[in-house]
């Protein structure tokens, strides 16, 4: 199944997430089909903390992939 969802970078003790489209197969920060945006949540000031391409999420959900419960309250939260 193909699953839109988190995978981890940054340093230690500072997380830096890009949202990814991949198998569900796969490692968390494992090979993965498309980047659609990233999530910053330790973002201060005029720092972006969430930007996604959403024509492409909508692509990928058209196609019957799965958001992951994190990933979809992030959409949800950029949507309004």
């Amino acid at each position: 199944m193909v699953t839109i969802r988190l995978s981890r970078g940054g340093a230690k003790k500072r997380p830096f997430y890009h949202i990814v489209v991949t198998d569900s197969r796969n490692a968390r920060d494992g090979r993965y089909i498309e980047r659609v945006g990233f999530f910053n949540p330790i973002a201060a000031g005029q720092e972006v903390r969430l930007n996604v391409q959403r024509e492409r999420v909508d692509y990928w959900i058209s196609k019957g992939a799965q958001t992951s419960v994190r990933v979809g309250k992030l959409l949800e939260e950029k949507s309004a």
